[in-house]
């Protein structure tokens, strides 16, 4: 195994392209942050188009360290649209979380997001070998977690004042996960709602 696990990579898919972050993709990200102003969420914490050098420098910064694998999520134009990553990395017990996850209000609720999450389920599985795949998102976060259900992933419960967040509030996070043994399945059924644009 090299000494960073996962290496950066690129993945691409019939409707995204999953890049290596990296400044380049800024101003298509600040515009993509504009877009229904996604950082007013304030369950969320997704970057203002003001603080997106910061974010990047910051994501950069922890995959450097070794604790998070950075992508762009950019259409097959190579405009970016989102963020997302590979995070909370555990390369000794071959586990990792998808998160830090967000996509501009235009690029929801089609296609881009159940690839993005099916190439990146799929890197993780087939490719590092992973034994258990990670999401957590905010307990009040029902977009999110909806999401998450309809990949396949099992609830495996709920963090108590998890974490604090930038407003001051407390997060209980909701964590769920997918096991390799999973895997195929939730891979044949992603395949074909892909197929059918069931997404």
């Amino acid at each position: 195994m090299s000494t960073m696990w996962p290496n950066p990579v690129k993945l691409v898919g019939q409707h995204v392209t999953l890049a290596p972050l990296s400044q380049n993709h800024c101003a298509d990200l600040e515009e993509a942050s504009a877009d229904g102003e996604l950082h007013q969420l304030w369950y969320t914490m997704i970057p203002p188009p003001d603080g997106m050098k910061d974010e990047i420098n910051r994501r950069l910064a922890l995959q450097q360290a070794g604790s998070m694998l950075a992508f762009a999520t950019c259409l097959p134009s190579g405009q970016a649209v989102g963020m997302t990553t590979y995070m909370n990395i555990d390369a000794v017990n071959r586990r990792l979380e998808i998160g830090s996850t967000w996509l501009r209000a235009s690029a929801q609720r089609g296609p881009v997001n159940t690839e993005a999450k099916r190439l990146m389920l799929a890197h993780a599985f087939e490719s590092l070998d992973c034994i258990a795949v990670e999401f957590r998102t905010h307990v009040l976060n029902h977009q999110s977690r909806r999401a998450i259900e309809r990949l396949g992933a099992k609830a495996d419960g709920i963090l108590r004042a998890h974490m604090v967040m930038p407003n001051g509030t407390i997060r209980d996070t909701a964590v769920y996960s997918i096991t390799a043994a999973e895997w195929p399945g939730i891979k044949a059924n992603l395949t074909w709602k892909l197929e059918k644009s069931q997404v």
